[in-house]
């Protein structure tokens, strides 16, 4: 997903379950953060390096591919963009090594989608903007694994996208060049994709780089194989998922605010979404590389407040200004304590169901566990 989701559907959503305008910022700006706080940035404001929740293409093009380089990728990615669904998923006859990688593949509603919601409740605006970030991409990047790996992650390149019209659905051909400084080109179908390479832990097969952007657009259904599923069709609805996701991004912020007692996956709310429909399905549905306008007008209209446009460096100053002792009070302390918080409890269960790849990990509790929660129980 991109910034017209994390950031602006995320604040329709927070708002729509209950969070006052000012809240709703504070979220959505954390969601969007994850996609933007790298080492290089981390190291910039002398901030922990463990909290990197993203890698830049230049630091990806100086990490090493040896056991502790893939382990460090697969620690952010899988944490934080490509959740995996089934840690004890089952393949016949593939060794230990092929199930390693085969069970971080990314999908929605696994135990990790609970875990992630259950760790955010109770804590900061912040640790629920990554919790949004981690639940929304499970929808967007299911069926890649935030690993590098030929094996999981390669496609054929017979990739079809399939347009509804007047007269039913149709296929069209899509297109993968692999020039990362010239846009998607939607009204042909001509979309950048990662540069097919043999080697099994490249960089250039993680995640759904060899879907190039097709899993971050809203508008897009498409069928495509898949190395991991013995190359055979997938059918990948994007409106559908992405209505399913804004859905249960408002179910998940009730929970964090107490108004729903236990966390239960494959639940959506879809009443509180209902009266909005056909607007959010527009969203969704408009042929568009960014969605952000669309959305940015329509929580305006609910808030009736501005959303003001995101800036990586509206927090960074009162990070450096703040002494070290009471950084975890900061906008972007809360935000690093949180996303350490979640890496270790994510890679913690990765490694306790006998996966290795991202080393051991022991849990780490958030300095600001109990002072930073917003809401406190009703009951009990």
């Amino acid at each position: 997903m991109q910034e017209d989701f994390h950031y602006y559907a995320t604040y329709c959503a927070a708002y729509l379950a209950g969070y006052d305008h000012a809240e709703c910022m504070d979220i959505c700006y954390s969601a969007q953060f994850v996609d933007l706080c790298s080492a290089t940035l981390l190291s910039k404001i002398k901030a922990p390096a463990a909290a990197a929740t993203t890698q830049l293409q230049l630091e990806m093009m100086d990490t090493r591919t040896d056991v502790i380089g893939l382990q460090n990728i697969t620690r952010i990615w899988s944490s934080f963009h490509f959740l995996p669904k089934d840690l004890k998923a089952s393949h016949n006859r593939r060794p230990k090594v092929y199930m390693n990688k085969y069970r971080l593949i990314c999908g929605p509603n696994g135990e990790l989608v609970k875990r992630t919601a259950e760790l955010a409740k109770g804590k900061s605006l912040q640790a629920a903007g990554i919790a949004m970030h981690v639940i929304a991409d499970t929808w967007a990047h299911a069926y890649f694994a935030g690993t590098p790996s030929l094996v999981i992650n390669n496609t054929t390149d017979d990739f079809y996208e399939i347009i509804s019209g007047d007269e039913g659905e149709t296929e069209r051909k899509i297109h993968f060049r692999h020039s990362t400084s010239t846009p998607d080109d939607p009204g042909n179908s001509i979309y950048s994709n990662s540069l097919f390479q043999r080697n099994e832990n490249t960089i250039m097969n993680l995640g759904h780089g060899r879907a190039g952007h097709l899993p971050d657009y809203s508008f897009i259904k498409y069928r495509y194989m898949p190395a991991w599923n013995d190359y055979r069709i997938i059918v990948k609805d994007n409106p559908s998922d992405y209505w399913n996701a804004f859905c249960q991004l408002i179910y998940a912020m009730k929970y964090l605010r107490y108004d729903i007692g236990e966390f239960s996956t494959g639940t959506y709310s879809y009443d509180i979404a209902a009266p909005y429909e056909t607007r959010i399905k527009t969203i969704l549905g408009k042929r568009q590389i960014k969605a952000s306008d669309d959305w940015k007008a329509f929580g305006e209209e609910l808030s009736g407040e501005k959303i003001e446009d995101f800036d990586i460096n509206r927090y960074q100053d009162e990070y450096m200004s703040t002494s070290a002792e009471n950084r975890h009070d900061t906008f972007l302390g809360k935000f690093t304590d949180a996303a350490i918080a979640h890496k270790s409890m994510v890679c913690h269960e990765i490694y306790s169901s006998g996966n290795k790849l991202t080393g051991f990990e022991k849990i780490v509790h958030s300095v600001n566990d109990n002072r930073n929660g917003l809401f406190k129980k009703k009951h009990g």
